[in-house]
Protein backbone atom coordinates (compact mmCIF):
# COMPACT_ATOMS: atom_id res chain seq x y z
CA UNK A 1 0.00 0.00 0.00
CA UNK A 2 1.21 3.53 -1.26
CA UNK A 3 0.77 7.10 0.90
CA UNK A 4 -1.07 9.60 -0.99
CA UNK A 5 2.22 11.65 -1.72
CA UNK A 6 3.77 8.80 -3.41
CA UNK A 7 5.45 9.71 -6.37
CA UNK A 8 6.62 12.95 -5.10
CA UNK A 9 9.93 13.68 -4.28
CA UNK A 10 11.22 16.45 -1.81
CA UNK A 11 15.10 17.79 -1.24
CA UNK A 12 14.74 18.76 1.97
CA UNK A 13 17.50 21.42 2.70
CA UNK A 14 16.24 22.63 6.18
CA UNK A 15 17.46 22.08 9.79
CA UNK A 16 16.62 22.34 13.41
CA UNK A 17 12.53 22.30 13.25
CA UNK A 18 10.00 23.80 11.29
CA UNK A 19 11.47 22.70 7.90
CA UNK A 20 12.20 19.02 8.69
CA UNK A 21 8.96 19.00 10.86
CA UNK A 22 7.48 19.71 7.39
CA UNK A 23 8.94 17.25 5.41
CA UNK A 24 9.32 14.18 7.75
CA UNK A 25 4.81 14.84 7.55
CA UNK A 26 5.25 14.56 3.83
CA UNK A 27 7.65 11.43 3.95
CA UNK A 28 4.96 10.20 6.58
CA UNK A 29 2.49 9.74 3.77
CA UNK A 30 4.90 8.42 0.95
CA UNK A 31 6.55 10.95 -0.31
CA UNK A 32 10.29 10.49 -1.28
CA UNK A 33 12.32 12.65 1.13
CA UNK A 34 16.17 13.57 0.60
CA UNK A 35 17.36 15.40 3.72
CA UNK A 36 20.54 16.96 2.62
CA UNK A 37 22.64 17.65 5.51
CA UNK A 38 26.05 20.16 6.38
CA UNK A 39 29.08 17.90 6.78
CA UNK A 40 29.20 18.91 10.10
CA UNK A 41 26.18 17.09 10.76
CA UNK A 42 22.15 19.04 11.39
CA UNK A 43 22.88 20.95 14.60
CA UNK A 44 20.21 19.18 16.41
CA UNK A 45 22.07 15.87 16.29
CA UNK A 46 23.51 17.08 19.65
CA UNK A 47 20.16 18.42 21.48
CA UNK A 48 19.30 16.38 24.15
CA UNK A 49 19.88 12.49 25.34
CA UNK A 50 21.40 10.32 22.73
CA UNK A 51 21.02 7.21 21.50
CA UNK A 52 24.00 4.63 21.55
CA UNK A 53 25.05 6.32 18.34
CA UNK A 54 25.14 9.32 19.31
CA UNK A 55 21.85 10.90 17.63
CA UNK A 56 20.16 12.69 20.18
CA UNK A 57 16.09 12.64 20.78
CA UNK A 58 15.57 16.21 19.45
CA UNK A 59 16.82 14.56 15.66
CA UNK A 60 15.12 11.30 16.20
CA UNK A 61 11.36 13.06 16.34
CA UNK A 62 11.96 15.02 13.29
CA UNK A 63 14.05 12.93 10.80
CA UNK A 64 12.02 9.59 10.04
CA UNK A 65 11.21 8.48 7.21
CA UNK A 66 13.81 10.03 4.80
CA UNK A 67 17.35 9.59 2.65
CA UNK A 68 20.23 11.26 4.50
CA UNK A 69 22.95 12.81 2.46
CA UNK A 70 25.42 14.86 3.76
CA UNK A 71 27.13 17.45 1.66
CA UNK A 72 28.87 20.91 1.80
CA UNK A 73 26.98 23.55 0.36
CA UNK A 74 28.86 26.36 0.69
CA UNK A 75 31.68 24.54 -1.67
CA UNK A 76 30.73 25.14 -5.74
CA UNK A 77 30.41 21.34 -6.37
CA UNK A 78 28.18 21.17 -3.21
CA UNK A 79 25.53 22.90 -4.80
CA UNK A 80 25.92 21.01 -7.97
CA UNK A 81 25.13 18.24 -6.49
CA UNK A 82 21.71 20.17 -5.41
CA UNK A 83 21.35 21.17 -8.85
CA UNK A 84 21.55 17.52 -9.98
CA UNK A 85 18.87 16.05 -7.58
CA UNK A 86 16.68 18.77 -8.00
CA UNK A 87 16.26 17.65 -12.12
CA UNK A 88 14.03 15.13 -10.67
CA UNK A 89 12.25 16.86 -7.65
CA UNK A 90 9.04 18.66 -6.84
CA UNK A 91 9.68 20.42 -4.02
CA UNK A 92 12.44 21.70 -2.28
CA UNK A 93 12.68 23.31 1.08
CA UNK A 94 14.68 25.42 3.03
CA UNK A 95 14.95 27.64 6.02
CA UNK A 96 17.97 29.20 5.50
CA UNK A 97 18.30 32.67 6.87
CA UNK A 98 17.44 35.30 4.40
CA UNK A 99 19.91 35.83 2.00
CA UNK A 100 22.17 32.75 2.30
CA UNK A 101 20.40 30.59 -0.54
CA UNK A 102 21.04 34.38 -2.91
CA UNK A 103 24.64 33.86 -2.06
CA UNK A 104 24.63 30.33 -3.34
CA UNK A 105 22.52 31.32 -6.28
CA UNK A 106 20.27 28.60 -5.22
CA UNK A 107 17.38 31.26 -4.33
CA UNK A 108 14.03 30.77 -5.50
CA UNK A 109 13.92 33.14 -8.50
CA UNK A 110 16.99 31.34 -9.93
CA UNK A 111 15.72 27.90 -9.24
CA UNK A 112 12.11 28.38 -10.41
CA UNK A 113 13.77 29.52 -13.71
CA UNK A 114 15.30 26.64 -14.15
CA UNK A 115 13.00 24.23 -12.54
CA UNK A 116 9.74 25.75 -13.47
CA UNK A 117 7.68 23.10 -12.24
CA UNK A 118 9.69 23.13 -8.60
CA UNK A 119 7.84 23.74 -5.76
CA UNK A 120 10.38 25.96 -2.87
CA UNK A 121 8.92 26.55 0.19
CA UNK A 122 11.04 29.07 2.06
CA UNK A 123 10.65 29.27 6.22
CA UNK A 124 11.72 31.76 7.47
CA UNK A 125 11.42 33.93 11.02
CA UNK A 126 10.15 37.13 10.20
CA UNK A 127 10.53 37.33 6.30
CA UNK A 128 12.11 39.26 3.57
CA UNK A 129 10.42 42.64 4.14
CA UNK A 130 9.85 44.80 6.88
CA UNK A 131 11.36 46.04 10.00
CA UNK A 132 12.28 42.82 11.18
CA UNK A 133 13.27 40.78 7.45
CA UNK A 134 16.24 38.82 7.60
CA UNK A 135 16.79 38.44 11.27
CA UNK A 136 17.60 35.11 12.79
CA UNK A 137 14.97 33.84 15.22
CA UNK A 138 14.18 30.39 17.39
CA UNK A 139 10.81 30.00 18.51
CA UNK A 140 11.03 31.47 22.40
CA UNK A 141 12.22 34.54 20.76
CA UNK A 142 8.93 34.22 18.07
CA UNK A 143 6.44 33.38 21.04
CA UNK A 144 8.02 36.91 22.68
CA UNK A 145 7.63 38.88 19.79
CA UNK A 146 4.31 37.84 18.89
CA UNK A 147 2.70 38.60 22.19
CA UNK A 148 2.04 34.41 22.64
CA UNK A 149 4.89 34.76 25.77
CA UNK A 150 3.03 37.77 27.42
CA UNK A 151 -0.09 35.82 27.20
CA UNK A 152 0.76 32.80 28.79
CA UNK A 153 1.27 32.71 32.58
CA UNK A 154 -0.87 33.32 36.12
CA UNK A 155 -2.47 36.64 35.73
CA UNK A 156 -0.17 37.70 38.67
CA UNK A 157 2.98 36.31 37.19
CA UNK A 158 5.43 37.18 34.33
CA UNK A 159 5.06 35.98 30.96
CA UNK A 160 6.15 32.35 30.28
CA UNK A 161 6.97 30.18 27.02
CA UNK A 162 4.79 27.80 26.22
CA UNK A 163 6.70 24.61 26.65
CA UNK A 164 6.42 23.35 23.38
CA UNK A 165 8.19 24.90 20.62
CA UNK A 166 4.94 26.01 18.93
CA UNK A 167 6.06 28.27 16.79
CA UNK A 168 8.13 26.09 15.04
CA UNK A 169 5.59 23.32 14.96
CA UNK A 170 2.87 26.05 13.21
CA UNK A 171 5.55 27.25 10.50
CA UNK A 172 6.32 23.42 9.84
CA UNK A 173 2.30 22.70 9.18
CA UNK A 174 1.63 25.64 7.34
CA UNK A 175 4.53 24.64 5.65
CA UNK A 176 2.84 20.98 4.45
CA UNK A 177 -0.61 23.16 3.38
CA UNK A 178 1.19 25.36 1.35
CA UNK A 179 2.98 22.92 -0.23
CA UNK A 180 0.27 20.42 -0.98
CA UNK A 181 -1.93 23.77 -2.09
CA UNK A 182 0.87 24.54 -4.53
CA UNK A 183 1.61 21.14 -6.15
CA UNK A 184 -2.52 20.35 -6.39
CA UNK A 185 -2.53 24.31 -8.23
CA UNK A 186 0.12 22.70 -10.79
CA UNK A 187 -1.85 20.17 -11.73
CA UNK A 188 -3.94 22.73 -13.39
CA UNK A 189 -1.17 25.40 -14.30
CA UNK A 190 2.17 22.89 -15.04
CA UNK A 191 4.13 25.62 -12.98
CA UNK A 192 5.54 25.43 -9.48
CA UNK A 193 5.53 28.80 -7.85
CA UNK A 194 7.45 29.85 -4.18
CA UNK A 195 5.45 28.95 -1.02
CA UNK A 196 6.68 31.16 1.44
CA UNK A 197 5.78 31.66 5.08
CA UNK A 198 7.27 32.71 8.61
CA UNK A 199 7.48 31.73 12.00
CA UNK A 200 6.23 34.95 12.51
CA UNK A 201 2.89 35.13 11.03
CA UNK A 202 2.05 31.89 11.70
CA UNK A 203 2.23 32.70 15.54
CA UNK A 204 -0.07 36.17 14.82
CA UNK A 205 -2.60 33.33 13.46
CA UNK A 206 -2.62 31.24 16.08
CA UNK A 207 -4.13 34.65 18.45
CA UNK A 208 -7.70 33.57 18.09
CA UNK A 209 -10.15 34.62 20.08
CA UNK A 210 -7.72 37.20 21.52
CA UNK A 211 -7.05 38.73 18.08
CA UNK A 212 -10.77 39.09 17.25
CA UNK A 213 -11.62 39.76 20.95
CA UNK A 214 -9.43 42.79 20.69
CA UNK A 215 -10.56 44.10 17.40
CA UNK A 216 -13.94 43.88 18.58
CA UNK A 217 -13.89 45.92 22.14
CA UNK A 218 -9.86 47.46 22.13
CA UNK A 219 -9.41 45.76 24.79
CA UNK A 220 -5.85 45.03 26.16
CA UNK A 221 -5.93 40.96 26.48
CA UNK A 222 -4.26 39.19 30.03
CA UNK A 223 -2.91 36.74 31.18
CA UNK A 224 -5.77 34.40 32.27
CA UNK A 225 -3.49 31.15 33.61
CA UNK A 226 -5.66 28.05 32.78
CA UNK A 227 -8.57 30.11 31.95
CA UNK A 228 -10.20 30.68 28.97
CA UNK A 229 -11.27 34.51 27.49
CA UNK A 230 -14.56 33.76 26.38
CA UNK A 231 -16.08 31.06 28.33
CA UNK A 232 -16.76 30.20 31.91
CA UNK A 233 -15.91 28.05 33.55
CA UNK A 234 -12.95 27.21 32.09
CA UNK A 235 -10.48 26.26 35.04
CA UNK A 236 -8.18 23.73 37.17
CA UNK A 237 -9.30 22.71 39.99
CA UNK A 238 -8.18 20.61 42.68
CA UNK A 239 -10.26 17.62 44.02
CA UNK A 240 -9.62 15.05 46.46
CA UNK A 241 -8.44 12.78 43.12
CA UNK A 242 -5.70 15.56 42.00
CA UNK A 243 -6.11 18.32 39.22
CA UNK A 244 -9.16 17.92 37.35
CA UNK A 245 -9.52 20.54 34.23
CA UNK A 246 -13.36 21.50 33.75
CA UNK A 247 -14.83 23.62 30.52
CA UNK A 248 -18.71 23.54 30.63
CA UNK A 249 -18.78 26.42 27.23
CA UNK A 250 -22.74 26.28 27.28
CA UNK A 251 -25.45 27.29 30.19
CA UNK A 252 -26.70 23.55 29.73
CA UNK A 253 -23.33 22.36 30.45
CA UNK A 254 -22.85 24.48 33.46
CA UNK A 255 -26.29 23.79 34.64
CA UNK A 256 -25.37 19.74 34.32
CA UNK A 257 -21.84 20.65 36.40
CA UNK A 258 -24.05 22.70 39.15
CA UNK A 259 -26.07 19.36 39.41
CA UNK A 260 -23.42 17.22 39.64
CA UNK A 261 -21.64 18.93 42.30
CA UNK A 262 -24.69 19.03 44.05
CA UNK A 263 -25.64 23.05 44.14
CA UNK A 264 -28.03 23.42 41.02
CA UNK A 265 -29.10 26.74 42.06
CA UNK A 266 -26.01 27.95 41.10
CA UNK A 267 -27.33 27.78 37.24
CA UNK A 268 -30.42 30.15 38.20
CA UNK A 269 -27.74 32.68 40.35
CA UNK A 270 -28.29 36.13 38.66
CA UNK A 271 -24.27 35.98 38.69
CA UNK A 272 -24.04 32.75 36.55
CA UNK A 273 -27.22 32.50 34.46
CA UNK A 274 -25.43 33.14 31.23
CA UNK A 275 -21.76 32.83 29.76
CA UNK A 276 -21.77 37.03 29.69
CA UNK A 277 -22.38 36.87 33.79
CA UNK A 278 -20.68 34.33 34.40
CA UNK A 279 -16.90 35.79 32.70
CA UNK A 280 -18.11 38.99 34.41
CA UNK A 281 -18.01 37.21 37.70
CA UNK A 282 -15.39 34.77 36.74
CA UNK A 283 -13.45 35.23 40.52
CA UNK A 284 -16.49 34.21 42.25
CA UNK A 285 -17.63 31.44 40.77
CA UNK A 286 -14.11 29.88 40.29
CA UNK A 287 -14.04 30.41 44.41
CA UNK A 288 -17.49 28.67 44.46
CA UNK A 289 -16.13 25.72 42.23
CA UNK A 290 -13.20 25.50 43.58
CA UNK A 291 -15.09 24.43 47.33
CA UNK A 292 -17.33 22.18 45.53
CA UNK A 293 -14.86 20.30 43.74
CA UNK A 294 -13.07 19.87 46.67
CA UNK A 295 -15.73 18.33 48.80
CA UNK A 296 -16.23 15.75 46.32
CA UNK A 297 -15.49 11.68 47.05
CA UNK A 298 -11.96 11.51 46.73
CA UNK A 299 -12.84 7.63 45.56
CA UNK A 300 -14.79 8.85 42.52
CA UNK A 301 -13.14 8.76 39.29
CA UNK A 302 -14.27 12.61 39.30
CA UNK A 303 -13.46 13.42 35.43
CA UNK A 304 -15.08 9.93 34.05
CA UNK A 305 -18.13 10.85 35.90
CA UNK A 306 -18.39 14.46 34.73
CA UNK A 307 -17.87 13.68 31.12
CA UNK A 308 -21.13 10.79 31.51
CA UNK A 309 -23.19 13.30 32.83
CA UNK A 310 -22.48 15.95 30.11
CA UNK A 311 -19.70 18.04 31.51
CA UNK A 312 -16.15 18.21 29.69
CA UNK A 313 -13.41 17.62 31.96
CA UNK A 314 -9.83 15.52 32.06
CA UNK A 315 -7.69 15.04 35.23
CA UNK A 316 -4.87 16.69 34.46
CA UNK A 317 -2.37 14.03 33.39
CA UNK A 318 1.23 14.05 33.15
CA UNK A 319 3.22 13.64 29.99
CA UNK A 320 4.80 10.07 30.66
CA UNK A 321 1.13 8.90 31.67
CA UNK A 322 -0.07 10.08 28.16
CA UNK A 323 2.85 8.89 26.26
CA UNK A 324 3.00 5.37 28.21
CA UNK A 325 -0.81 4.78 27.58
CA UNK A 326 -1.65 1.47 26.07
CA UNK A 327 -4.36 3.01 23.81
CA UNK A 328 -2.19 5.30 22.25
CA UNK A 329 -0.06 2.70 21.09
CA UNK A 330 -2.71 0.62 19.95
CA UNK A 331 -3.89 3.40 18.41
CA UNK A 332 -0.65 4.33 16.06
CA UNK A 333 0.08 7.48 18.01
CA UNK A 334 2.82 6.09 19.84
CA UNK A 335 4.76 3.52 17.79
CA UNK A 336 8.46 2.29 17.12
CA UNK A 337 10.83 1.97 14.32
CA UNK A 338 14.47 0.43 14.32
CA UNK A 339 14.12 0.04 18.02
CA UNK A 340 13.18 3.76 18.69
CA UNK A 341 9.80 5.19 20.42
CA UNK A 342 8.32 7.89 18.82
CA UNK A 343 5.12 9.68 18.06
CA UNK A 344 3.11 8.37 15.28
CA UNK A 345 0.99 9.53 12.24
CA UNK A 346 -1.64 11.78 13.46
CA UNK A 347 -3.96 12.31 10.07
CA UNK A 348 -5.46 8.94 8.87
CA UNK A 349 -6.29 8.33 5.48
CA UNK A 350 -8.39 5.48 5.11
CA UNK A 351 -7.28 4.04 1.58
CA UNK A 352 -3.58 5.57 1.75
CA UNK A 353 -2.58 5.56 5.24
CA UNK A 354 0.85 7.27 6.26
CA UNK A 355 3.23 5.41 8.15
CA UNK A 356 6.42 5.55 10.03
CA UNK A 357 8.65 3.32 8.08
CA UNK A 358 12.69 3.86 9.10
CA UNK A 359 13.84 5.72 11.94
CA UNK A 360 16.18 8.39 11.51
CA UNK A 361 19.35 7.31 10.04
CA UNK A 362 23.54 8.00 10.63
CA UNK A 363 24.55 11.13 8.90
CA UNK A 364 25.14 10.56 5.45
CA UNK A 365 24.05 6.95 5.49
CA UNK A 366 22.77 7.28 1.81
CA UNK A 367 25.19 10.07 0.24
CA UNK A 368 26.34 7.26 -1.66
CA UNK A 369 22.54 5.77 -3.26
CA UNK A 370 21.18 9.08 -3.56
CA UNK A 371 24.16 10.49 -5.57
CA UNK A 372 24.26 6.89 -7.53
CA UNK A 373 20.66 7.39 -8.38
CA UNK A 374 21.23 10.84 -9.47
CA UNK A 375 23.46 9.47 -12.07
CA UNK A 376 26.79 10.41 -10.40
CA UNK A 377 29.64 8.14 -10.86
CA UNK A 378 31.31 5.74 -8.75
CA UNK A 379 34.53 7.52 -9.06
CA UNK A 380 33.40 10.86 -9.12
CA UNK A 381 31.66 10.18 -5.28
CA UNK A 382 34.56 8.90 -4.18
CA UNK A 383 36.29 11.92 -5.33
CA UNK A 384 33.80 14.07 -3.74
CA UNK A 385 34.17 12.21 -0.19
CA UNK A 386 37.80 12.34 -0.70
CA UNK A 387 37.90 16.32 -1.07
CA UNK A 388 34.96 16.21 2.04
CA UNK A 389 32.63 17.93 -0.29
CA UNK A 390 30.07 14.89 1.03
CA UNK A 391 29.63 12.46 3.85
CA UNK A 392 28.76 9.24 4.38
CA UNK A 393 29.52 6.94 7.57
CA UNK A 394 31.65 4.72 5.92
CA UNK A 395 33.87 7.66 5.43
CA UNK A 396 36.05 10.53 6.58
CA UNK A 397 34.14 12.97 8.62
CA UNK A 398 36.19 15.94 8.59
CA UNK A 399 34.30 18.38 11.26
CA UNK A 400 33.16 17.75 14.70
CA UNK A 401 29.45 18.17 15.32
CA UNK A 402 28.58 21.61 14.71
CA UNK A 403 28.64 23.96 17.38
CA UNK A 404 27.08 27.05 15.21
CA UNK A 405 30.47 28.23 15.44
CA UNK A 406 31.92 28.52 11.67
CA UNK A 407 30.79 27.28 8.48
CA UNK A 408 27.45 29.87 7.87
CA UNK A 409 25.38 27.61 5.90
CA UNK A 410 25.21 24.82 9.11
CA UNK A 411 23.84 27.81 11.52
CA UNK A 412 22.14 30.16 9.47
CA UNK A 413 18.38 30.42 11.33
CA UNK A 414 15.80 31.17 9.93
Amino acid sequence: MTGALDGVRVIDLSRVLAGPYCTQMLADHGAEVVKVEPVAGDLTRTWGPARPDGVSSYYVGLNRNKQHLSADLSAPDGRALVLRLLEGADVLVENFKPGVMDRWGLDAAALLERFPRLVYCRITAFGTDGPMAGLPGYDAVIQAHTGIMHLNGEPDGGPMRVPMPITDLTAGLLAVSGVLLALHERTASGRGQLVELTLADGAVSLLHPVAANYFMTGESPRRLGSGHPNIAPCEVFDSPAGEVYVAAGSDRQFALLADFLGEPGLATDPRYRTNADRLANRHDLNADLAALVSGLDPGADIAREMIAKGVPASVVRPVEDVLDDPYLTEHGMVTEAGGVRMLGVPVRLARTPGAVRTPPRAQGADTRAVLAAAGVTADRIEDLIDRGVVVTTDGPTPFQPDTGQSHEHRFEEN
